[in-house]
């Protein structure tokens, strides 16, 4: 693993699983232990990435092909590790970030169904041999989730995706979550707020 990478922190599930609340709680948490922290998010973090998470995330007269949905998304997050995450992390800061490599897997690899090879490797292009220090999956069920997403109004590119594509996606996070278990910390997201960040403060101490 990277030298750097054990406080980078990434926060990964489907959509309404709660995560970008837990980010902002955890991010307050350590500041208030006088850390310094970064809170960013994928795809974006930078004005390039943001512009590319437009393309992504709102629907455009053309349509957006799977490969090229792809390969926005690793366009972004070059610029991503190289504008933001990297230096923050040479500066000794902490880096939360709301999805990252995680995702492009579970949504363009499980979701759309792409080659999980192919996405490897470009995974092992943009990123080397960093990794995040420890991951939070945010878990709980899919037509729940949904339900939130509905209730938050306005949908993008991927919220209005059907139940079966979501299915798909949180399938992808497990698989994931089997596969490294040793980053990957699997949070039951139906608990409460408190309970959600006691857990996540519990699992931040013991990374120093």
């Amino acid at each position: 693993m990277h030298k750097l990478a054990n406080r980078f922190i990434t926060f990964e599930g489907i959509e309404g699983a709660g995560k970008s609340t837990q980010i902002q709680l955890l991010g307050e948490y350590l500041k208030q232990q006088h850390q310094q922290v970064i809170i960013t998010r994928e795809p974006g973090g930078t004005p390039i990435a943001d512009q590319i998470r437009e393309l992504l995330l709102n629907r455009q007269e053309e349509a957006l092909t799977d490969s090229s949905e792809l390969l926005l998304m690793f366009a972004a997050r070059s610029q991503h590790l190289s504008q933001v995450i990297l230096p923050a992390l040479k500066q000794g800061a902490w880096v939360l970030c709301d999805r990252f490599t995680d995702s492009t897997l579970a949504y363009q690899g499980f979701g759309r169904g792409m080659d999980q090879t192919m996405i490897s490797q470009l995974k092992e292009w943009v990123q080397g041999d960093l990794h995040p220090g420890m991951t939070f999956l945010f878990d709980m069920p899919v037509k729940l989730a949904l339900d939130r997403v509905q209730q938050r109004g306005k949908k993008d590119r991927f919220e209005e995706e059907d139940l079966q594509f979501h299915t798909r996606v949180k399938e992808g996070f497990l698989n994931l979550y089997q596969r490294e278990p040793e980053r990957i910390v699997l949070i039951d997201a139906l608990q409460s707020i408190e309970a959600i960040q006691q857990i996540l403060i519990a699992h931040v101490a013991t990374l120093g």
